[in-house]
């Protein structure tokens, strides 16, 4: 049955009770099939950006600075090492504190990687873990994208007058750093979190932590030297869900949405959010109409049937792809499609088999000279249609 939403209420539904909206009880007449534009985003987009500057907050977040990984405990050194193994990234040193085990690798213009495992403390992310075919780790996933602030007492004050709830009470503050990060999205599964540097950018080490006698084998492989920082992550959301996910993320960010690219073969939106065109790009996938069953709902609302709301990829920017790609299926990889595009299309793009111990697939994507744009429709169909392999 297609899934209708109320025009009084806006509330999506499958079935309606007597002829009625089984939310606010208007009739039928009110409703429609539901099916996503850019209509709404188009009217909405402007009030947000009018309410940051509004309420003070334009300006108080910037671009990435970190993405935090959580993984079981007994995957977290292979998580490290295969990171390693197929990114750019480097190891530079494990710690622990009351709450975690944490290993950062960093790229040189890139965000950080935070890998780590819990040791006490209760998962808020439990219930967006158990979905059939994530809840065999339930403790994995990318939960955390961590932005710039300039001044995050501020930031926090403004949000909270504004309803925005946060995991930890007060900000958590350290000799080198503040932070704070939102409660997990009931939209995207996705925790924000904000940090501003005191002295020592990019040491997350307070002087009570624990360094750990951890130590991983750097490979030593040339064609590594071409993967670069991460270009973008892609989470997926559920299609009654794309709008109101979008403006979530423009109201805890400096970010506004950019574009969208309908491939409607697949049912399937692939929306870009940037902060400028040079930074870090979030990007939200959704389809046009919501999940029915795996054979006709497409690849986009499949993944989410079996693997709930959560980051699907990370891209990473990369030289010399063609070689690079050659390099690391030979040492192992496996990929869900081969390199699609070209120079004269602008740009070129693969995915990798996710990985088992995160679930993330990479994105390794290279852009051309002078090419303005973000994405291609082409290349894009082709990576939707590689993910129903997933």
């Amino acid at each position: 049955m297609a899934k209708a939403i109320c025009k009084t209420c806006k509330m999506v539904y499958e079935t309606a009770k007597k002829g009625k909206c089984p939310f606010c009880d208007s009739g039928l007449k009110h409703a429609f099939e539901f099916k996503n534009s850019d209509a709404y985003l188009k009217k909405k987009i402007p009030r947000v950006l009018e309410q940051r500057k509004k309420t003070g907050l334009e300006g108080l977040v910037g671009g990435l600075e970190a993405v935090i990984i959580n993984t079981e405990p007994n995957r977290q050194k292979s998580t490290v090492n295969e990171l390693l193994r197929f990114t750019g990234l480097e190891f530079y040193h494990a710690f622990q504190d009351s709450d975690f085990k944490t290993c950062v690798l960093k790229s040189r213009g890139s965000a950080d990687f935070l890998v780590r495992s819990r040791i006490h403390q209760a998962n808020p992310f439990l219930k967006v873990n158990r979905f059939p075919k994530s809840k065999i780790l339930p403790n994995t996933r990318l939960e955390t994208l961590v932005f710039a602030a300039t001044d995050l007492e501020k930031y926090v004050s403004i949000q909270k007058s504004g309803g925005i709830k946060f995991l930890t009470k007060d900000i958590i503050k350290t000799s080198n750093y503040s932070f704070i990060q939102t409660n997990p999205s009931a939209l995207t599964g996705n925790s924000i979190g904000f940090i501003q540097w005191k002295k020592d950018k990019g040491n997350y080490i307070d002087s009570p932590d624990k360094i750990l006698d951890w130590h991983f084998d750097q490979p030593k492989k040339p064609h590594l030297k071409n993967i670069g920082f991460l270009d973008h992550a892609a989470t997926r959301v559920e299609a009654e869900d794309r709008d109101a996910a979008i403006i979530e993320f423009m109201e805890l960010t400096s970010y506004s949405f950019d574009f969208a690219i309908y491939v409607k073969p697949l049912n399937s939106i692939t929306n870009v959010a940037r902060l400028t065109a040079s930074d870090f790009a979030m990007v939200f996938t959704s389809g046009i109409s919501p999940y029915l069953n795996d054979k006709s709902s497409g690849p986009t609302e499949k993944f989410l049937h079996h693997y709930g709301r959560r980051v699907h990829h990370l891209a990473f920017r990369t030289k010399h792809i063609e070689d690079t790609f050659t390099a690391i299926k030979k040492d192992g990889m496996g990929f869900l499609i081969e390199l699609v595009g070209s120079p004269a299309e602008g740009l070129k793009q693969t995915f990798t088999q996710p990985s088992k111990n995160t679930f993330l697939v990479n994105e390794y994507i290279h852009r051309y000279g002078s090419f303005d744009g973000f994405f291609t429709k082409s290349n894009v169909t082709l990576l939707t249609a590689a993910t129903d392999k997933q």
